[in-house]
């Protein structure tokens, strides 16, 4: 799996356990629902740290729980 999938994939894992939407996400995350769409239909190939770090801050995680996921797991991520 490329990493922007990983990344895309985790996202939505933990909308889905928090019962949150996008536009929720993008209300407490300060990140624009146009930014969250790009990143789940993977129209962007890297993700900023700051984005990302933002989108943690919406789900009150740190950047570490975020990762620690078997969706990173190095054996299952390739370039």
């Amino acid at each position: 799996m490329l990493l922007e999938d990983a990344i895309a994939l985790r996202i939505e894992q933990l909308c889905i356990e928090r019962n949150m939407t996008k536009y929720a996400l993008s209300e407490r995350s300060g990140v624009p629902q146009s930014t969250l769409t790009s990143i789940k239909k993977k129209r962007s190939r890297s993700v900023q740290i700051k984005t990302l770090y933002a989108i943690c801050e919406g789900f009150d995680i740190s950047l570490a729980e975020f990762f620690t996921s078997p969706i990173f797991a190095r054996d299952t991520l390739h370039d």
